[in-house]
């Protein structure tokens, strides 16, 4: 938001010249924009990591010096996102479009390699990367290594055969806020709209994990409920809208399906802080689409439709709204081999 600096879900779309958006209520669009971004003069920072807990912005700068920080629901749709409205900014340079079409089908992590895999055994004190404390410019900084130290390992560790290879995993790490740039000479780097020129390969670039830079400020508890809940594999994430459970009213929630172990997260959208207002096992968990044709019991409110319905182990019912016949069954897919 402008005035009020808080998050709200809304619907865009991208037309040759402009960027509407449209207002959410009861999981659809209202028919009038609610405003409109001009591309013309725009500027276009992706990924954006000005916000710490928001690892998946777009960040779109007007001629006029408008910033509109817009956040997705995974590195892939932010990525498209990005590429379809820097194209639309630079149309009457198609040789343009072309190269970055040709930049974002190369910059993609290998099939059997995940980055959780990556920064699990960075954190590992045998064989993890070393971190050491470092001078910048006078400042101090504890737990750092550097962007040369960085590739060398990935590279001794098999996770790369080059050092363009390992960069490119460096910047993937970094864009999904695992690590992030102190200092000088890394963060000068972000300036770069290049992905390849964001990850310094350089003894002087400093970087940390993300985490280190967070203060700690959980009790131990809370500790181990995200250790235990949180740290599984994202398998899919993405806006649905959920059917309350005191007030029976509907609201868009951002959901994160984990693996490993097997859970299902909602957050609030609105919020600054990235922590989840809900969620629950899905061990035991039974999911199924609802039928379109009437209201069925326990439903209440304004309903579009394409309903699915999860009844966890202790007999508690979630109503959940997808946009579409064809996202719901992605959902219902997605979650039935982790119940």
């Amino acid at each position: 938001g402008h005035v009020v600096r808080n998050w709200k879900v809304r619907w865009f779309v991208l037309l040759q010249d402009k960027l509407l958006y449209y207002k959410i209520e009861g999981g659809k669009k209202e028919p009038s924009p609610k405003g409109r971004i001009l591309l013309d003069g725009c500027t276009i920072t992706c990924p954006c990591l000005e916000y710490e807990n928001r690892p998946l912005l777009i960040k779109l700068k007007t001629k006029t010096n408008t910033d509109y920080f817009l956040e997705c629901c995974s590195r892939e749709e932010r990525d498209s996102w990005a590429l379809d409205i820097t194209g639309a900014i630079h149309a009457g340079h198609p040789v343009q479009v072309q190269e970055l079409h040709r930049m974002k089908n190369s910059f993609k992590l290998l099939d059997n390699i995940s980055l959780h895999d990556i920064v699990e055994r960075m954190y590992d004190s045998n064989t993890g990367i070393k971190l050491t404390r470092n001078l910048d410019q006078g400042n101090r900084y504890k737990e750092t290594f550097t962007g040369s130290a960085l590739v060398d390992w990935l590279i001794s560790n098999s996770f790369a055969v080059s050092r363009f290879e390992a960069v490119t995993l460096a910047s993937m790490l970094m864009d999904e806020n695992f690590i992030r740039p102190v200092g000088t000479r890394s963060t000068e780097a972000m300036r770069f709209s290049d992905p390849s020129e964001k990850f310094l390969d350089d003894s002087t670039a400093l970087y940390m994990f993300a985490e280190n830079t967070k203060k700690n400020t959980s009790s131990k508890e809370e500790v181990q409920f995200n250790i235990s809940e949180l740290s599984g594999t994202i398998v899919k994430q993405g806006f649905l809208v959920k059917q309350g459970h005191k007030r029976k009213n509907w609201k868009v929630r951002k959901f994160v399906l984990r693996a490993d172990p097997a859970f299902l997260h909602y957050y609030d959208p609105t919020k600054e802080e990235n922590k989840p207002v809900g969620g629950f096992s899905l061990r035991g968990c039974l999911v199924s689409a609802l039928e379109d044709n009437g209201v069925p019991a326990g439903v209440k409110g304004n309903v579009q439709g394409n309903l699915f319905k999860i009844i966890t182990k202790n007999d508690i019912h979630y109503y959940i709204q997808a946009s579409s016949k064809a996202e719901r069954v992605q959902w219902i897919e997605a979650i039935k081999p982790l119940t």
